[in-house]
């Protein structure tokens, strides 16, 4: 019963709201993707976040590509 009203709002909706809402679903995703890493790592500095996030998301091999000289860290 949710999925259908959820499914009925979704074609009411022009395909510019779709996308805005895929675009603020991803936004959320990716904060909590960096507030999990900061909840498992509280040493990180803002700038190791974002490298275990990059890693993450691209793999150790580009992340060692961008950052050559940098250490992999855990996400």
């Amino acid at each position: 019963e949710a999925w259908a009203a959820q499914l009925g709002m979704l074609c009411r909706m022009s395909g510019a709201q779709r996308v805005a809402i895929a675009f603020r679903l991803t936004s959320l995703a990716r904060e909590a993707s960096r507030a999990g890493i900061r909840a498992r790592h509280p040493d990180y500095a803002a700038d190791e976040v974002q490298r275990a996030f990059f890693r993450m998301l691209h793999g150790d091999a580009i992340t060692r590509r961008v950052w050559p000289d940098r250490e992999l860290l855990a996400p």
